[in-house]
């Protein structure tokens, strides 16, 4: 990451309401631009219970919305989420999650709780 992306991240994780944990998991992140879906892959690299950071295979914009979907190690298993792009250094982003319903949000305080363990 260059001293940019440290720098932003760093500035991210200063604000962030709830902390961060390493996880790593495949993430397919799908974008609306000029009418229409493009999807690019990628890798978790950490995940909270309000955001999650990740390598994409392709750039995105920051303040652009978009749909993640991943894999969890609880049930339902697979999580999806429409998440702001907060910030960008390349193809690691940082995503802020938008909408996110009473039982998803339970759900990712408890993968939260299983990751915090791990670590």
């Amino acid at each position: 990451m260059s001293n940019h992306g440290q720098a932003t991240a760093r500035a991210h994780e200063k604000t962030r309401r709830f902390s961060r944990y390493r996880y790593d998991a495949r993430i397919e992140v799908a974008v609306f631009r000029d009418g229409l879906t493009t999807t690019c892959w990628g890798r978790i690299n950490e995940l909270g219970q309000d955001g999650i950071g990740a390598t994409l295979s392709a750039e995105l914009q920051a303040g652009e919305v978009v749909s993640l979907e991943f894999p969890i190690p609880l049930a339902p298993h697979v999580v999806k989420l429409r998440a702001l792009v907060c910030y960008c250094d390349g193809l690691r982003c940082g995503f802020e999650f938008l909408v996110v319903t009473d039982e998803q949000k339970l759900t990712l305080r408890q993968v939260c709780v299983v990751l915090a363990n791990v670590s």
